[in-house]
């Protein structure tokens, strides 16, 4: 089978969310199934590490597609020509965007509904895109995958699609999140806490991730508390920081709190497993990669009871009201007070985290896309 993948997130030395679920998943599907021809379409020049063998075709297609309208060319007019001269068979798109000029059987990922329920926290240039645009891919595309029930549930209630054409499959965590020992945890901490025991957050500095009310709640719990404790946050600042800024600037407690930028993977799984717990507080989350990550690595999760993050964490977590900085602030305290109960959630996790495996998730996926389910 001809299979074109829509691969513009596989970016060198820049993976996120959609990068790195793409790598993920197609890395396996390319080793896995040998009989077939993959045919990846970047918008720019690809690194020759996403190639991931033989089987694998990379085309370049022109132009670089980060902007509404260079989306509509990319998908609209620039993708149908070359999906019918490389006689592919089935398009897949896991960045929540397809084609909808194309008549090519297509199978796309959504991975959230954010710019239909919180357009306001979507960039100004995307978001009038979005809003009118994502139900149509939904529609247009053959079948729709899932990174969680909860996505599901709300394309069917807020878009109207029929349930039986979306399939929820769950995300897996990288080889690298997994436990350390406390030697090394104290010298992570050395190097980036001053010795002292941290709590962690990874992700965009954006305020749908609720950073601006973490940040007044910490200062609640330090004034509360005075325990010797940082707040880390992984990420780079995505666009609207205003808010963050003005949280960080306005609590008592800001010398103890640290922006770390993007952090490269070795030192964020390290970073993960050292931290006293992952704070994971956002408004809504698809999925909420980091709680599974967290849980990798034996580290206790504070998430928000929002979104798909009960789905992904089960009993693994305190869960708190993320409108609520005194209820974030009352999760920091009994995790940093009572070290028992913290590890009883490290014990959870590890049953929890059985649940998810990125082999399972490649595989299921290819079923679907090849048209075997």
């Amino acid at each position: 089978m001809r299979i074109a993948v829509n691969t513009r997130f596989l970016l060198p030395d820049q993976l996120e969310g959609f990068g790195w679920y793409t790598h993920e998943i197609m890395r396996r599907m390319v080793i896995n199934h040998p009989e077939d021809t993959f045919i990846f379409l970047f918008d720019r020049a690809y690194d020759p590490r996403f190639v991931y063998a033989s089987n694998v075709k990379p085309v370049v297609v022109p132009p670089q597609a980060r902007h509404p309208v260079l989306f509509r060319i990319w998908f609209d007019w620039m993708l149908p020509r070359i999906l019918r001269r490389e006689r592919a068979e089935v398009f897949f798109s896991p960045d929540s965007m397809c084609s909808l000029s194309s008549d090519i059987r297509t199978v796309m990922t959504c991975h959230d509904l954010v710019p239909l329920h919180f357009p306001g926290q979507v960039a100004a240039r995307h978001r009038g895109f979005l809003l009118r645009f994502l139900p149509r891919f939904l529609r247009r595309a053959d079948h729709v995958l899932t990174v969680s029930e909860y996505v599901r549930q709300d394309i069917v209630q807020t878009c109207g699609i029929d349930a039986a054409k979306i399939t929820t499959v769950h995300n897996g965590c990288r080889d690298i999140f997994k436990p350390i020992q406390d030697i090394e945890k104290q010298q992570v901490r050395n190097d980036f806490s001053e010795g002292k025991p941290y709590f962690f957050y990874t992700g965009a500095i954006h305020p749908r991730k609720n950073i601006p009310r973490l940040i007044r709640a910490f200062d609640q719990f330090k004034l509360r508390t005075g325990a010797p404790v940082l707040l880390l946050l992984a990420g780079r600042f995505a666009w609207q920081t205003g808010e963050v800024r003005t949280a960080y600037e306005q609590v008592q407690s800001r010398a103890d709190i640290r922006f770390l930028g993007y952090v490269p993977e070795a030192d964020l799984a390290r970073l993960m497993a050292s931290a006293l717990a992952l704070t994971y507080v956002s408004l809504s989350e698809g999925f909420g990669l980091p709680v599974l990550e967290a849980m990798s690595c034996d580290t206790p999760v504070v998430a928000a009871n929002a979104g798909s993050l009960p789905e992904v964490a089960g009993a693994a977590a305190l869960y708190v009201d993320p409108l609520s900085e005194s209820s974030m602030a009352a999760g920091l305290e009994k995790i940093y007070a009572e070290p028992a109960f913290a590890q009883s959630l490290v014990e959870k996790g590890r049953q929890q985290r059985g649940q998810f495996s990125w082999d399972r998730a490649a595989e299921e996926i290819y079923k679907i896309v090849s048209g075997e389910l």
